[in-house]
């Protein structure tokens, strides 16, 4: 029996391709001898000299006797041949099946050569597609002796034994391939490095937004910003919060969500307070002496009217008032957040209009100044271009980070079991793909009041961590004690995860509320993002794609 990197897949729970994979992993393990290594799942990220990564997946490398290496991707289902070589058919694309092998092997072979030197490597390629009949394996765009399709698939294990012979030369190289390949398979480090890569470049690029706004002068100090997704607000925020502190002044950050407000809180300097708006109005109740009944369904409109007429103090007055998700804000209450000021103090406003997601109208803020960015820097370039696709954006997203090679994935359901087998299916992809659970957020479409997903602790073999609506005695949201992380929409707002996948996308329009909807959830991705869409959903924005 073969050996196989990583151990532990026996045991793994999968639905579709990754099932598929599991099940030739096992013919590979128990059809293979000894001398044989798998190595599944292997990842990889290169950076070229024009700083775009490359993040690719190769289903099975296999090692020989001798040392020579073998790469495998398989493909399941129906392939097409076209005049351009076999292609396979994904919810939005067509993808070049030769391309991708070509791709993934000159990629992994050219790491491979440099962690080598001067040893000699050997690097073959094999398409596996054990469900379809090459018609035309000449015009496949394949060496058709590299195609095991569903008339040899049989024959699999001994196609492979007759490309990595048993017998033979031992390659010098053959312990360094082991290592090389060992260490690409420490999944966890090799995506935490990418993840870091990619954070550290996205602060570093979108960094530019809290230079430029804090090198704006006027009086009376009052910046609106209005910036996309991504394009560094939060970053300004803390900016101009850890400057506030530092230099002696007060800062007050208000926003929308609670679950935002709690993360702001965890991460900038003691010396100010952060809250929602509704936080506020609730301790101003309080120190008035009329709390706010939340057991009764007027409670917020209570706190809203304390705000409407109170008037702060000197001592309860600040020096610096930062307003973030403003296009959540309603009309009145900006006027009411600036009675906070001291004289002379300075205001913020930070919103997107594309992620006005209660339908607010826009607010008139008159005599502020307006600075403007419309450049993502969080996203890869993938995710956006896919939105700006799909979506009837009236100012399409600029790409501005470097990162691409991370496709969407466009999964679909028809029911509610089929939306639990195909968001787990995704959970495992991900996993695959070398996240932690840590890193994937599951991100519902839906409100959790309406969401399908909401009821369960856990979804196949994985454990949710959901907000359970209390806090602890330090205020923090106490959450289930689960791996992967799942919310809505609603409350996801204002943060993001390198692997984030959005489900329970149905909707019967593609309308503004579910525009914004899609907007916000996609990206909240920093690094890989699924789309798991009802087929009425899907069929819907898949017309929108250019034929």
């Amino acid at each position: 029996m073969a050996k196989v990197y990583p151990d532990g897949w026996r045991t793994l729970a999968a639905t579709g391709a990754a099932a598929r994979e599991l099940q030739t992993l096992g013919e590979l393990a128990d059809g293979l001898p000894d001398g044989y290594t798998i190595y599944h799942g292997v990842h990889w990220t290169r950076v070229e000299r024009n700083n775009f990564a490359i993040v690719g997946e190769i289903d099975f490398a296999i090692v020989g006797p001798t040392g020579k290496l073998l790469l495998i991707e398989q493909k399941a289902g129906l392939l097409m041949e076209t005049a351009d070589g076999l292609k396979k058919s994904y919810a939005d694309k067509e993808k070049s099946v030769p391309v991708q092998m070509a791709r993934n092997a000159d990629a992994l072979h050219s790491r491979l050569r440099q962690y080598c030197g001067a040893d000699i490597t050997h690097v073959d390629a094999l398409l596996y597609c054990p469900h379809y009949t090459v018609k035309q394996p000449g015009s496949a765009g394949i060496d058709p002796a590299r195609i095991v399709d569903a008339t040899r698939a049989a024959h699999l294990t001994a196609i492979i034994k007759s490309i990595l012979p048993e017998t033979g030369e031992v390659l010098p190289a053959k312990a360094k391939i082991h290592r090389f390949l060992s260490d690409l398979l420490q999944l966890v480090p090799e995506v935490h490095a990418v993840i870091g890569e990619a954070g550290a470049l996205y602060t570093r690029l979108s960094g530019g937004l809290s230079e430029w706004a804090r090198k704006i002068e006027c009086t009376p100090f009052r910046l609106r910003v209005i910036g996309t997704a991504g394009s560094g607000k939060t970053q300004l925020a803390m900016a101009v919060y850890r400057e506030a502190i530092a230099a002696g002044r007060r800062p007050l950050y208000v926003c929308y969500n609670r679950p935002l407000a709690d993360h702001i809180a965890l991460i900038v300097p003691s010396g100010g307070e952060v809250a929602t708006y509704h936080q506020l109005g609730d301790r101003i109740c309080r120190e008035h002496g009329r709390p706010a009944d939340f057991t009764q369904s007027g409670a917020f409109a209570h706190i809203e009217a304390e705000l409407d007429g109170h008037t702060p103090g000197a001592s309860a007055q600040f020096d610096e008032l930062i307003v973030d998700e403003g296009q959540d804000f309603k009309a009145g209450w900006e006027r009411n957040l600036q009675r906070f000021l001291r004289p002379g103090g300075r205001a913020w406003w930070l919103e997107d209009p594309m992620q006005n997601l209660y339908a607010r109208a826009p607010l008139e803020l008159p005599g502020w100044v307006t600075l403007r960015s419309d450049t993502n820097y969080r996203s890869p370039r993938d995710i956006l271009d896919t939105l700006n696709r799909l979506l009837p954006l009236a100012h399409p997203v600029e790409a501005g980070s470097p990162l691409s090679g991370s496709e969407v994935e466009c999964l679909t359901y028809g029911d509610t079991r089929g939306l639990i087998d195909t968001t787990v299916g995704a959970i495992t992809q991900s996993i695959g793909a070398g996240f932690k659970r840590s890193h994937i957020a599951v991100i519902s479409f839906r409100g959790r009041e309406n969401s399908k997903l909401a009821p369960y602790e856990k979804l196949g073999p994985y454990t949710l961590r959901a907000p359970t609506g209390q806090y602890d005695l330090l205020g923090n949201p106490v959450l289930t004690d689960g791996d992967v992380l799942i919310d809505s929409v609603l409350r996801f707002k204002g943060r993001a995860s390198p692997c984030v996948i959005l489900t329970e996308i149905d909707f019967d329009t593609l309308d503004d509320n579910a525009i914004r909807r899609l907007f916000v959830g996609a990206t909240r991705a920093t690094m890989k993002l699924f789309l798991v869409m009802s087929e009425a959903s899907a069929k819907i924005l898949l017309e929108r794609l250019p034929a």
